[in-house]
């Protein structure tokens, strides 16, 4: 399954990507997450993983992130691994004047097992979690 999530900041690039490249903002616009455990490489670099744990509803869940690629302030991506669901994640940041900015994203999922089942039978909930992280990122940007 593949799409692609758009939002406008309003801020200037380098305020959205100060904001996006920061491990502990994670915690301020990712609802749910409660723990990042650096796995191995450098921490926010190019061949780094992390596991994520996030806490939806009464369900706990696991991941591994795996940056494949920092080229800020025009790209950051990477793969986050859970049980059953690859995702592939490539995020990109455009100026569109002064004050505002363009992020967006391609979402690749790719599940196994039960998974698939739920990949096929609920598409629109994995699209609308990647949209929902894109408008939390651009509230906690714009607030000030």
């Amino acid at each position: 399954m593949k799409y692609t999530c758009k939002i406008e900041i309003n801020r200037p690039i380098e305020q959205v990507i100060e904001r996006f490249d920061s491990i502990d903002n994670m915690y301020k616009w990712m609802k749910g997450l409660q723990k990042i455990e650096p796995i191995s490489g450098i921490q926010g670099e190019v061949g780094a993983k992390m596991k994520l744990t996030f806490q939806m509803g009464k369900r706990s869940m696991e991941m591994i992130e795996t940056i494949t690629v920092k080229d800020l302030p025009n790209e950051f991506s990477g793969t986050y691994d859970a049980q059953g669901v690859h995702n592939i994640v490539k995020n990109y940041f455009k100026v569109i004047d002064n004050d505002r900015t363009l992020y967006y994203t391609e979402q690749e999922f790719q599940f196994k097992g039960f998974m698939k089942i739920i990949g096929l039978l609920f598409p629109g909930a994995f699209k609308r979690q990647s949209m929902k992280y894109l408008e939390d990122f651009k509230e906690f940007v714009e607030k000030d």
